[in-house]
Formats: structure tokens, C-alpha cells, sequence
């Protein structure tokens, strides 16, 4: 049986999430990728960093098994195997490893976990990143308490129905607990669909 599992909206959101990564995340350094999903950005996004290592993480298994028989299909030489992190942890598996992460990047997570997740991602991110390191979230974000568009707020509505931890989350409220951690908010990009790239660097 094929473990590959497919998310649709990677087709859509990989090519102009790509060119923003290419233009904000450091020139040198691993790239460490936090809640990888399926594992097709993984696999697209990596060889257009190399030799830089793209570092995927996963906490659930049929995701990891996923993320495995994409890399294993592509044969992505700067790939590594996915590390087992849950970004709530107060201590990440990458920090057991002598790996130097200059950027780290968190595609389509905080909407669809609980707060304590972007808490710890931020955290851990604040912990991990050196000087000028780079997070960057991508996803659907309230500006100043108020949805962007009107899909969002009817989206934002059938993740709290699917579990009262999950939402769309103030972008406002996000800047703020990651300046407390070190992350300074550098740059948002209106991307398609309603969504964001934020960009945030490690002062």
C-alpha cells in the first residue's frame, strides 16, 4: 500500500510560497520545517535550497510514514529523514543533533491545532534560531480581530466546529508572543487565497 498522502492545496500554494522563501531565508544554513504534513512541500521545496539541508519534522505517524515514501519516490539528496517534534514540546529532537538551523518554516499549522502549538512553535523558534534567523508562517490570519475575507471567517467557523482549539488566529496576537521570544515581525505578504506569509527574524 501507497503511504503517500496527498494535501491538494500544496499544488496551489507551493510555486508562490517558493518564491518568497527564495527571497527571505537566509543564504546559508539548514532549513528546519515544523509540522510537514504530507510531505510534498518537503520534496518540492528542498532542491531549490541545496546543498542546504531541508530538515522535515512530524509528530503524528501516518504523516511521518507519508513524508518517508515521498522522499523515498524522489530521491531529494539535501533531504533528511523527518525528525519526531511536536511543537508544543519544551525541547525539540533537533537540538540533540549537531545541526546548524538558520531558518525555520511552519506552512498551514496554527489554524488547525491549539494555541499551545503556535505558542511552543514560537518558543522553540526564539530557542533554536540564531541572531538573524528566520521564521516564517504561512496560513490564514485575523488582522487587528477581523477577518480578511469572507471565506475566512466561513472557514474560521467549520475549524471550531471541528474542535474548539482550532481557528484562524489574530496575526496581531501571534507578533506579540513572538516578540517575547526573541522574533521580531520583518515583513507580511498578501498571498493567494486569502492567506499570508509572515516573516519574522531573530534580533
Amino acid at each position: 500500500m501507497d503511504a503517500k498522502k496527498y494535501a491538494p492545496a500544496t499544488q496551489r500554494n507551493r510555486e508562490p510560497i517558493l518564491e518568497v522563501l527564495l527571497r527571505v531565508l537566509p543564504a546559508d544554513g539548514n532549513i528546519l520545517e515544523i509540522a510537514s504534513g504530507t510531505g510534498e512541500h518537503g520534496v518540492f521545496f528542498a532542491p531549490h535550497f541545496a546543498p542546504r539541508l531541508w530538515i522535515p519534522s512530524e509528530y503524528e505517524p501516518i504523516l511521518k510514514d507519508s513524508i518517508i515514501a515521498w522522499q523515498q519516490e524522489t530521491s531529494v539528496d539535501n533531504l533528511h529523514p523527518p525528525l519526531d517534534i511536536d511543537a508544543r514540546d519544551s525541547y525539540w529532537a533537533i537540538e540533540d543533533l549537531d545541526m546548524a538551523v538558520k531558518a525555520i518554516v511552519n506552512i498551514n499549522m496554527i489554524h488547525i491545532s491549539p494555541w499551545q502549538s503556535c505558542l511552543g512553535l514560537l518558543a522553540g523558534a526564539g530557542r533554536i534560531l540564531p541572531s538573524e534567523g528566520i521564521l516564517y508562517l504561512y496560513g490564514p490570519f485575523k488582522r487587528h480581530g477581523e477577518h480578511t475575507a469572507p471565506s475566512n471567517a466561513s472557514f474560521d467557523e467549520a475549524l471550531r466546529d471541528r474542535s474548539k482549539e482550532w481557528g484562524v488566529r489574530n496575526l496581531e496576537d501571534v507578533a506579540k508572543i513572538a516578540r517575547s521570544s526573541g522574533l521580531d515581525l520583518q515583513e507580511i505578504v498578501p498571498m493567494p487565497a486569502n492567506n499570508f506569509s509572515v516573516v519574522f527574524s531573530k534580533s
